[in-house]
């Protein structure tokens, strides 16, 4: 089993509705963002899938929240914000763009460089 990985970041702004304390303000982060996908193949020149290929799927979603207040982006006006629904929304999202025998793995999202939030589909 190969599981190959790219991270990257985005901007945005968010207030965690219901949320009693600083976090229930608006206020933004750095979001790290770690995208993990797994398969047995490799094509014929021994590449499992691009990194390029993989960020670019990735970033696709991404730019949907970056300079967002993430509240206003579907599904976030009925959906709070918090990491958990941003890493089963990304896992989700990319998931659907893979060629077929590509599998997600797993997505982890940062809010800081203290905390984070791993998601896989059970």
């Amino acid at each position: 089993m190969f599981r190959t990985f790219i991270e990257t970041r985005f901007s945005a702004a968010h207030r965690i509705n219901g949320y009693e304390g600083q976090c229930g303000k608006l206020h933004g982060h750095t979001w790290k963002v770690r995208v993990q996908v797994k398969t047995h193949q490799m094509n014929k020149i021994g590449i499992s899938i691009d990194f390029k290929e993989l960020r670019t799927l990735a970033e696709n979603v991404l730019e949907r929240l970056d300079h967002q207040l993430i509240n206003d982006v579907t599904p976030f006006q009925s959906k709070n914000p918090t990491a958990e629904n941003l890493a089963r929304y990304i896992y989700e999202e990319v998931a659907r763009q893979l060629p077929e025998f590509i599998q997600m793995d797993e997505v982890t999202v940062w809010e800081s460089d203290n905390y984070a939030v791993t998601y896989q589909a059970s």
